[in-house]
């Protein structure tokens, strides 16, 4: 038996290291369709057989693993592919470059901790006052001047009760209370 030493293996990923389209799903947990969703949108990359087969190397799922962490930080999927562009094309980025791209994420993550930290505090507010109605409460909402700005949920999210859509009205006391 005559063994080829690698340096004469010809280059690219031996076909033993290469996973079909329903062994990565298997493995990543996600399905055909989502994988060459992500294929389209340049997340993963496959190589095709002669008969047109996907063929993905195991590096593969690493990829998808930063894309669904991404995606649990908040992260959209065309943020997760420009983080992906930064690392290097070989199959297996070292871990001081996958580092690198998720200290990229620091601030988005300090950013989502901050507004959930808001949340919280008008979630505490307004079950606090007892009315938990945004079109009753003379705290956060005197005479529905959220519903003036638009639709949709104005101060639960980004909007700060005290100055509101527009600016409060000085007579604006606790909540029922002028």
């Amino acid at each position: 038996m005559n063994a080829t030493p690698d340096s004469d293996r010809a280059p690219g990923p031996r076909h033993s290291d290469l996973l079909t389209i329903g062994q990565l799903g298997k493995r990543s947990g996600l399905a055909a369709s989502a994988l060459r969703y992500y294929e389209s949108l340049g997340l993963i990359h496959a190589t095709r057989t002669a008969g047109g087969q996907r063929r993905y190397t195991r590096g593969t799922l690493r990829r998808i693993a930063f894309v669904r962490a991404a995606q649990r930080v908040g992260l959209s999927l065309d943020e997760a592919r420009v983080a992906l562009d930064r690392l290097p094309s070989r199959p297996a980025p070292s871990g001081d470059e996958w580092d690198q791209v998720a200290a990229s994420w620091q601030t988005r993550i300090d950013e989502q901790i901050a507004e959930l930290e808001r949340l919280k505090a008008k979630l505490t507010g307004c079950i606090g006052c007892g009315c938990l109605s945004l079109t009753r409460c003379a705290l956060y909402n005197l005479g529905d001047r959220a519903g003036e700005a638009g639709p949709g949920a104005r101060y639960l999210l980004t909007r700060d009760p005290a100055t509101g859509p527009e600016p409060a009205s000085p007579d604006v006391g606790s909540c029922g209370a002028r």
